[in-house]
């Protein structure tokens, strides 16, 4: 059996190739497929970026209500995996603490990231398309003075970097719905988008 492949189109007309590992972060991996198949990730502009750290595609939910849930922990809902090491040329779920899981705000480490493992699962590989994302590191950047945590480093390119779509290939197999948290409480910057 093949493992699903998701390619990100950015308007630019670079693209990022990335192999989906299911069998690394089944649930994960489930939501990921499930944004992509209703267009989430389509048109959006890539929020944050931290250069010696990773590329945080979005933190408001991709700023759509479909974007805007939280999904169990991978390694809670999945104790029999053993989660693999974060670093460059992986794809990374994010997550909010004891609210959950981010249901489909994805990351790509720009370091080998330690402190991420069982926390942030992996879920995919990089294919195609490491020098998108090294382009992605070194754009010029601006501080963001409205996010709700001022604790955290958030930064985006002075030029918006827009993803135009995201495709994906299932090679013939069925990829259910991501079981969801239903009555966890939306993070602050989520919240935020619609006040």
């Amino acid at each position: 059996m093949r493992n699903p492949v998701a390619v990100i189109y950015m308007e630019n007309g670079n693209q990022i190739k990335m192999e989906l590992l299911p069998k690394a972060a089944p649930n994960t991996v489930n939501s990921f497929l499930w944004a992509a198949r209703k267009g989430v990730f389509d048109g959006h502009v890539i929020e944050r970026i931290v250069p010696k750290d990773w590329i945080d595609v979005s933190y408001t939910g991709f700023q759509k209500r479909e974007g805007q849930y939280l999904i169990p922990w991978e390694y809670t809902l999945n104790p029999q995996i053993t989660p693999l090491d974060s670093d460059f040329g992986w794809v990374c779920m994010g997550g909010y603490g004891e609210q959950g899981q981010a249901g489909c705000e994805f990351f790509f480490p720009l370091r080998p990231c330690p402190e991420h493992k069982g926390i942030y699962p992996v879920f995919g590989r990089v294919l195609e398309g490491r020098e998108e994302l090294l382009r992605l590191r070194s754009l010029e950047l601006e501080p963001v003075t409205t996010y709700p945590n001022p604790e955290i480093e958030v930064n985006r390119p002075v030029v918006p970097q827009k993803i135009q779509r995201v495709e994906v290939e299932l090679f013939g197999q069925e990829y259910p719905e991501p079981v969801r948290l239903e009555e966890a409480e939306l993070p602050e910057c989520w919240r935020q988008v619609w006040e």
